[in-house]
């Protein structure tokens, strides 16, 4: 199979995607009105809610829900074979991801900007809610200390990608200093950040950081940790405009153009994917392809995490209702084309089956390090462009996309401790809430690991319960949709696959950790298996009774009259 084939195809389906389905959602399913008064208006505040041009908030959108997980789940996932991977990728983009992320945004525009776990009390029900808040501050406590894992890794083995990563932060602040303060216009503010990000790519490819193997007692992997923490602290404290918005808008144009590079020399080189279409000579130990697939392939094609996002940081900044069809479906797509540019660096990045195999001999021995290798070595073979270089661009790309997965990720967990706090009837600000939880991060990063690497252990339990609260957040846009009067087929057939797929998962889950003898795993499996029927429950009496009231349109309409 030529690799130029798959990406023409997948690029194809995405784009119409875009261009029909989200289409329809946004005007028969969704109903989005330009009129609409939002809450970054109503609430207005210059911290979290701010009304920001959709190309910017697209920006901060995209690569808040994109880190690390759609390279490292697909760059696992090849291991079955392209194919599988390739479907799920493409389809799900279309069908489930897209429709996920803008109706999470719809839903929480909706609700005065409020997050998921704040209206499933409103739409499923109080246990459901409290259930729902457990779910959401275990995704996200697992987020953020495997991302923090993930990158200070990369730091180390790609030590070409320090000055950049580090550099973007002031990249960042210049921007949004640029567009808030002096009112640049966006096109000039977007060319110089872009070319001051490749300039610092260029200086860390020539002048590399190693650290010492011990700082202050600590190794390099745990000082990075920890160094990435304080940042993230402080990160999530401040003004969106500040930093949050302007380092998510410059990262994304930074991948797309990450992007363009990888996929235009796949376009002149044409490398063959070597990986086989259907894998019949799997390594010991991989598990069943189903339900394995669909949650180790979250992120890419539909991802609860994204639901967080639009609710939690998106919905507060967006300028028109309309706006969200761009920034949640589009934001899909962006993700969806990372996905797939992982499978095609994965798969036909390698010249030959053997040197595939020696790589993606065990099940999770892929990753962003396969990515990394594979799409270095086609960006050389296509542009020419030397494979340290390549290598520094795609390691910087996975490690500023981890890192504001990071940022949004701790603010978005510091507002579920103090929706927590609320329901409990304690009010606590910010910054108690943001010391909450960096304090639990580092314990479960470093309690769990004595070099800070604890965050990976809890890391097999992520897909499933990232694409559990996928399912969970839309049976609450289900419930909404049907107490309305609205189409909900495409957001039922989705629901029901997501849910099914993850159950599963977790049952058999509950098996491997039983026979590893991973007690602390096994104890969380259960917890979220059991909270996750019980608002499973709730959630389907809550459609069966909106099914049965009469839609409130309906309603409304005949009160005019």
């Amino acid at each position: 199979m030529n690799s130029v084939v798959l990406a023409l195809i997948g690029v194809a389906m995405m784009i119409t995607g875009y261009a029909l389905y989200s289409k329809f959602l946004a005007r028969r399913v969704y109903r989005l009105k330009p009129a609409f008064a939002t809450p970054a208006h109503e609430h207005r505040d210059g911290v979290d809610f701010v009304p920001t041009n959709k190309y910017v908030l697209w920006g901060h959108h995209f690569t808040s829900v994109a880190g690390a997980a759609p390279i490292v789940g697909p760059a696992v996932a090849v291991i079955w074979g392209w194919l599988p991977a390739f479907l799920w990728v493409t389809i799900g983009t279309v069908f489930f991801a897209g429709m996920h992320d803008l109706g999470a945004l719809w839903a929480s525009v909706r609700n005065k900007g409020r997050s998921m776990g704040s209206l499933s009390g409103n739409y499923i029900g109080p246990r459901g809610r409290n259930l729902f808040l457990v779910v959401i501050f275990l995704l996200l406590l697992m987020v953020n200390a495997a991302f923090a894992v993930v990158i200070s890794n990369l730091l180390v083995s790609t030590p070409t990608a320090v000055i950049p990563t580090w550099g973007a932060i002031l990249v960042a602040l210049a921007v949004g200093q640029a567009m808030y303060r002096f009112r640049v216009s966006l096109p000039v503010v977007s060319v110089l950040g872009v070319v001051a990000l490749y300039a610092l790519i260029l200086v860390g490819d020539r002048v590399p950081v190693v650290l010492p193997e011990t700082i202050l007692g600590l190794s390099d992997n745990s000082f990075w940790i920890l160094v990435l923490f304080v940042y993230a602290g402080i990160a999530s404290v401040l003004p969106v405009w500040l930093l949050l918005q302007p380092r998510d808008y410059i990262n994304g144009l930074q991948l797309f153009i990450g992007l363009g590079i990888l996929y235009g020399a796949v376009l002149v080189s044409a490398p063959t994917v070597v990986a086989p279409a259907l894998n019949t000579n799997l390594p010991e130990g991989t598990p069943n392809i189903v339900p394995l697939l669909f949650v180790t392939i979250a992120c890419g094609a539909i991802s609860g995490f994204h639901g967080m996002v639009s609710s939690g940081t998106s919905s507060k900044q967006l300028d028109k209702e309309t706006d969200a069809r761009f920034v949640g479906y589009f934001g899909a797509v962006g993700e969806g084309l990372l996905a797939l540019g992982a499978i095609i660096a994965t798969t036909a990045g390698f010249r030959t089956l053997a040197d595939w195999e020696a790589v993606y001999s065990a099940f999770n021995s892929g990753g962003v390090a396969a990515f990394v290798t594979g799409g270095g070595s086609i960006i050389n073979a296509g542009l020419g462009i030397p494979v340290s270089l390549s290598a520094t661009i795609l390691a910087t790309m996975a490690v500023l996309f981890a890192a504001t997965t990071m940022d949004t990720g701790v603010r978005l967990q510091r507002f579920v401790v103090q929706e927590a706090a609320e329901l409990a009837g304690i009010r606590i600000g910010k910054g108690v809430s943001t010391v909450v939880v960096l304090v639990v991060a580092l314990g479960l990063a470093f309690g769990a690991g004595a070099d800070g690497s604890g965050g990976m252990v809890i890391w097999p339990l992520f897909g499933t319960t990232n694409q559990l609260l996928a399912g969970l957040t839309l049976s609450i846009v289900a419930v909404m949709l049907l107490r309305k009067g609205r189409p909900v087929l495409p957001v039922l057939v989705p629901l029901v696959f997501v849910l099914s797929m993850s159950v599963f998962a977790l049952v058999v889950q509950i098996g491997t950790f039983y026979a590893a003898g991973n007690w602390l795993l096994l104890g969380m499996d259960l917890v979220i298996l059991v909270a996750a029927l019980w608002v499973i429950v709730e959630a389907g009496l809550a459609m069966a009774a909106a099914r049965r009231a009469p839609a409130e349109e309906a309603v409304a309409e005949s009160a005019r009259h």
